[in-house]
Parts: C-alpha cells; structure tokens; sequence
C-alpha cells in the first residue's frame, strides 16, 4: 500500500502510513518544543510542569511507553505528555525498524530539548505458540482442530481479531506440534521449540496466554499433542502457552540460558545504539544479572543499566538476590499470569514493589495496565483502579505496552496514565501517606551509613518544614536514589556532570534530572543552580530549597564519601 499523496516520508522501514491515532492528531505532531540551549537546560516536560503546577504539582511516577507502529510517528507528542522512558521491544520488528526507532528517541533528546532514556527489552528463552498460519488473531472455538508447529515471527502482526467460520463438530481435537513447517495450514499452530511436549501428560491443561483459551491433552504422540478445546478464545501471534495438572502448574527445566544467541546479538546492536537500559526476559537467579553486567564492566559500559523482568516462577523463588543484583526490576504482570494464579498477582506485584524500595532498585509495574485502549478510546474503571494501586504502592514507574505500540490511541493512553498518576499522588500527599512507609536500613559500611541517614533526614525535614524543592548534587546519582527510596513531597532536582548518571535518574520517583557542570565548591553550585533556573522562571525570591550534596563530587564511583551535608536556603 503506497503512501497517502502528501504524507511526509517516514524514516520507519516497513511503515508506509501513520497509525489512525497518528492521523488524527497531525498538527499535534509538528509541534516543536521550546528548548534551551546548552548542557544546563531543563528537559521542556518539567519545565512546562513546573511552570504550570508549580513545585507540589509536578508529577512524580514515571512513565515508560513502548515504542511500535502505532506510536512511531507520535513520538514527539509522546515526549510532551511525559513520556521519560521509551521502550523498544526486540521480540518485534527487524533491526532497521529497531535503529530507525531508536534514532528517533535519540534526535528528540538532541534536537528538542526532551531527556527521554532508551530501554531495550530482551526476547530470553521461552516458549511461544509462534504461529497459526495466517497474519492475524484467531478466535478458537470449542470443537475446532489446530496442529501447532515451530515457526517464529519476527515482524510485529497486526491486532485484529478474526473469527474462523468453518464451524466442526462439539469435541473434535486440536494437533500441538514441534514439526518445522512454513506453509500455512488450516487449523494450524507452530511452537519454536522442539521439546515443547517433555513431561506433559494426558489430562494435563494446556493454557494459552494465562486463559486466553484453554485446552486439554487427550493423546500424545513423540512431540506432538492432541487437544481438545475446553475454554475457547482468542489465540494470537507470538502467544505464551503453559502446562497445568490438578491446579498447579507443570514446572520444566530444559536448561535453556536466559541469554540466548540472538539476545547476545541483539544486546551488541543496543550498545552500538547507544541504549541506556536493558531489560532482560525470563531471568532465573541473580547470575543471569550478574553474568550481563559483568561483560559491560569489562567493556566499560557500567552506564548502562540492567533491569530484571519478573514474570516467572524461577525468578520469584530467586527474588531478593536478583533484585540485590540488578539496577531496577521490571514486574511483567502478563508473563507472570501465565505461571501463577491470576488472584495471587496483586499481593505479588505489591510485595516486589515493597521489596524494590526497601533495596534502593526503581521497579516499573508493566503489562495491561490499559489493555482495552489497544481498541478503544476510553479505559475501564477497573483499570484506572489498577494504575491507580500502582502508584498508591509508589512504584517508581508505569509502563505501556500494547496500548503504545500497536494500538489506536496511544496518546489517550498515555494521557490516562499521567492524569491518574497526578491524581494519586495528589491524594496521597493530602493524606500524609508518605509517614506510613516504613524505614528499612540498608548500609553496612560506616560511609554508606551516612549517606543513607543524611538522606533519611533530609526527606524529614523536607516535609517537616514544607520546603519547595529538593536540590541535590550528584556525580553518579547515588544521593538522589536514596531520597527518592524515602518518597519527599517535594520534587527533587538532582543535578549531574555526567549525561549517563542524568539518563539513569530517569528511572528514580520524584527525581528531575538536570546535566551542569559542578564543581567541589557547593556555594558555587548552589548559585549556578539558582541563576540557571531563576532565569528559566522556575524558581523566585521566596521559594525554600533544601540543599543535599557530597563535598568530593570528584572521588571515584566505587569510593565513598563521609562528607555529606544538609542546608535549607531562602532563594534571595
């Protein structure tokens, strides 16, 4: 399909027209944001924010969207409505589609002022129903016959739902198999794995996507299976399957690595991007982190950070290490529903949020927090009840999948998301909610001890007193981690030297990152940092700042300093 006549040419290989949402809001799209010049300016969405709201009305959760056909050419129009973390899954799409991507998160940075990071999500090791022979969703059917066989996707499928007419007889049987094939076959499935079938048995449950429909084994033979559809839905592309017997889910270990050879590739290509975070699929136990970081730190990309995606039974048996390990979790709700009960998921989520904060690790809660505005213009009420549980739980971040990658109104959702999160917060403040979390040590050295206690009392007086803002003075954002694991009131503005440290912050609630030079001198700091906003018309005569900083912004990443203070200043 060519191109509408007039239609700007998109840089996006395989994108030929804007998604629908994309269309409606074209002038939007031209907008350009009104940037500063020069390493010391203010990304333009806090700005806006701080101009408008003021300093208690800035909003605190950040949000991440995933980057996709639908969203692509919106991206700017994303960005201003708060976009901090762009996400770019490599389970979809091919390598230029991925560069095109994230060279256009990357020009938004350069060019218009925003300080959006760059997430890469890794496929891992899993099984998936990868194919049913034809190019869009199929609705399964209760008496309806499907082989499934492997075949893996790798361009991103439209979302459209269709029916199969040929109706057959109430219990006829559906065939599950491992048998390569690239030939569409009616009533056909492909799964990308071999062994798909070891250990399963006749009666087991076979469940697509955590119930999207379900099937039970009636025959097995070598790998395939014979099933017949219990519970029809809607089976679609690259969907999760998983085996269950008298209520408990058949747990396989295949010796699979959570880094498998196309993930390797495809973590080389996200260094060469220039990514600032990857997310990595199906971990295991904290040796999978730490195998990853250590092959960066000996390439001297200790920059980018690792976030370990929570989303199975191995990684929840193994959850405190892989936290400890990792530098932010991920919890993926919709993998994770595959392997536990679909009840167990909010204490779940809530106990690795809890967790997540006691550890000092940002955790973003992902996955179908607006799965209906994938086709429809509004959410449910129970969805916005979600988001809003989310942040009530002070994750440090929401995440949209779907509902920016591939469907229709990917800035409405993105606008949901923000309302409700400002909302909330907004709440809780009002409430004094903040009092309620409990303080959780966690130094050993004396050093860190200090650090972490200066930080602790700094939020204390911060909200003791009502002070406006938080400023704190960071080489590698260490101190604006520990303020913002205590929650403030007020916003924090962690300023940095370092354009990776400021990508990082990103990540961490109620932080606003801002690049400068420092010096050692934090008089000199403090009145570089009040010029360059005053003249911005963020702060005035009046406002009360309390001022955090290390006196050696110098000393190494790995050295400690036990020289840490605590001012309140008037802003002459």
């Amino acid at each position: 399909m060519a191109a509408p006549s007039g239609a700007a040419k998109s840089s996006f290989p395989h994108l030929v027209a804007a998604s629908p949402a994309a269309r409606r809001h074209g002038t939007a799209l031209r907008i350009r944001a009104s940037t500063g010049t020069g390493e010391a300016a203010m990304d333009v969405v806090s700005e806006a924010e701080l101009r408008e709201k003021g300093f208690m009305g800035m909003r605190k959760t950040k949000l991440v969207c995933t980057v996709g056909p639908s969203c692509v050419e919106a991206l700017p129009v994303l960005a201003r409505g708060g976009m901090g973390v762009a996400r770019v899954n490599l389970c979809h799409g091919g390598r230029e589609w991925h560069r095109a991507a994230m060279h256009a998160v990357r020009k938004l940075n350069e060019e218009e002022g925003f300080c959006v990071s760059l997430m890469v999500d890794t496929e891992g090791s899993q099984l998936l129903v990868a194919d049913h022979g034809g190019a869009t969703s199929v609705k399964a059917v209760v008496g309806h016959s499907w082989p499934l066989c492997s075949r893996l996707l790798v361009e991103l499928l439209p979302r459209v739902i269709v029916s199969i007419s040929t109706q057959l007889e109430d219990g006829s049987e559906w065939l599950f198999t491992s048998k390569k094939t690239y030939e569409a076959h009616p009533f056909t499935m492909h799964v990308n794995f071999d062994k798909f079938s070891e250990g399963i048995l006749v009666g087991d449950e076979l469940v697509i996507d955590g119930g999207m429909a379900t099937f039970q084994v009636t025959e097995k033979t070598g790998n395939d299976l014979r099933c017949t559809c219990t519970d029809p839905g809607l089976l679609l592309p690259r969907a999760k399957l998983s085996f269950w017997r008298n209520g408990k889910l058949v747990e396989r270990n295949f010796g699979l690595p959570t880094l498998s050879a196309k993930d390797w590739a495809d973590i080389e290509f996200g260094i060469a991007e220039g990514v600032d975070c990857i997310a990595l699929s199906f971990v295991k136990d904290a040796n999978d982190i730490k195998h990853l970081k250590a092959y960066l730190s000996r390439r001297s990309l200790e920059h980018i950070k690792i976030f370990a995606k929570i989303e199975s039974l191995e990684s929840l048996k193994n959850l405190k290490e892989i936290i400890e390990a990792s530098d932010g979790v991920m919890v993926a709700r919709g993998d994770l529903g595959v392997q536990i009960p679909l009840e167990q998921i909010p204490a779940i989520q809530e106990s690795i949020v809890k967790l997540c904060r006691h550890l000092n690790k940002p955790v973003i809660v992902a996955s179908q927090l607006l799965e209906s505005m994938v086709e429809y213009p509004t959410p449910t009420r129970a969805e916005v009840a979600d988001i809003s549980e989310a942040v009530r739980q002070y994750a440090d971040a929401v995440m949209l999948s779907a509902e920016s990658a591939i469907g229709a109104y990917p800035q409405k959702a993105l606008s949901v998301l923000r309302a409700t999160s400002e909302r909330i917060e907004s709440w809780s403040r009002e409430e004094n909610m903040q009092k309620l979390l409990p303080q959780y040590p966690l130094a050993i050295a004396l050093p860190d001890q200090i650090s972490e206690q200066i930080c602790n009392s700094a939020v204390e007086m911060a909200n003791n007193l009502a002070v406006d803002a938080i400023f704190v003075y960071t080489k590698h954002g260490h101190m604006a981690s520990l303020l913002s694991r205590n929650r403030p009131n007020p916003p924090i503005f962690a300023f940095t030297d370092n354009a990776n440290s400021r990508k990082s912050m990103n990540f961490f609630w109620g932080v606003i990152p801002l690049q400068l030079p420092l010096s050692n001198n934090m008089e000199d700091n403090f009145k570089t940092t009040i010029s360059l906003m005053k003249s911005k018309g963020s702060v005035k005569s009046g406002d009360t700042v309390l001022v955090v900083s290390d006196s050696d912004l110098n000393r190494p990443c790995a050295e400690t300093s036990v020289f840490q203070s605590i001012q309140v200043r008037l802003v002459e």
